[in-house]
């Protein structure tokens, strides 16, 4: 596998859902919250309206300090890497793992 290839993603956006902190069995902290993303953006020089509802990860001990002041409905700018979760009834779920979070 090549660990050359990039996978950056950064969205702004509205927490739709309030944040949800848990700790794995290993002592890993983890807070997830549901992200609104709406903008238009211009595709073959015409405008299009973008819409994406994404579900954010931040992960470790860092995961507080970028998490503490989230609440449902302030806006958010998150830079961090995509990945493929299953949900529990096995479907693929595109998630945001969260490197910065910055409110805006």
């Amino acid at each position: 596998m090549n660990n050359s290839q990039e996978n950056c993603l950064v969205l702004t956006g509205h927490v739709v859902k309030p944040p949800k902190t848990s700790t794995s069995p290993a002592g890993i902290q983890h807070c997830q919250f549901s992200m609104d993303h709406k903008s238009i953006q211009n595709e073959a020089g015409m405008n299009r309206q973008a819409f994406v509802r994404i579900q954010v990860v931040a992960t470790g001990k860092v995961s507080q300090h970028l998490t503490r002041d989230l609440i449902e409905g302030c806006n958010v700018k998150v830079t961090g890497f995509i990945n493929r979760h299953e949900s529990r009834n096995g479907n693929p779920l595109l998630v945001l793992h969260a490197q910065q979070i910055e409110m805006i």
